[in-house]
């Protein structure tokens, strides 16, 4: 997956509208610690569970897809933290994950009442 441009996202939107589609973008808005990308990466997410965009690979985008899609099922934007480490108690070099960051990510729904 690679980034998008302000452009592809608000594309994809009215892409969306015009055929009367809900969808969800995921926007990172705040990092701490070492996270996998910066705080503005995009990631758009449709009712059928296609994605355009990342947020990072792996885990978190994994993560943030489920809670885009669970936005779209309840129409409801949402802001979320995803802790990246599976044991927050756990130093991360000692853990073995890469990055052991936090991200927020604020997930908008478009198309719907949200």
């Amino acid at each position: 997956m690679s980034l998008l441009t302000h452009t592809e996202i608000f594309q994809e939107i009215e892409r969306s509208r015009l055929e009367n589609r809900k969808v969800a973008v995921a926007t990172i808005v705040t990092t701490a610690g070492s996270t996998p990308q910066r705080t503005g990466a995009k990631l758009v997410v449709y009712e059928d569970g296609r994605m355009l965009g990342t947020v990072g690979g792996g885990c978190v985008e994994a993560d943030v897809w489920a809670e885009a899609r669970q936005a779209l099922s309840e129409n409801r934007s949402r802001l979320c933290r995803f802790t990246l480490r599976d044991d927050p108690d756990v130093p991360p070099d000692e853990e073995g994950m890469i990055c052991g960051g936090e991200m927020e990510v604020f997930i908008e729904v478009w198309g719907g009442k949200a």
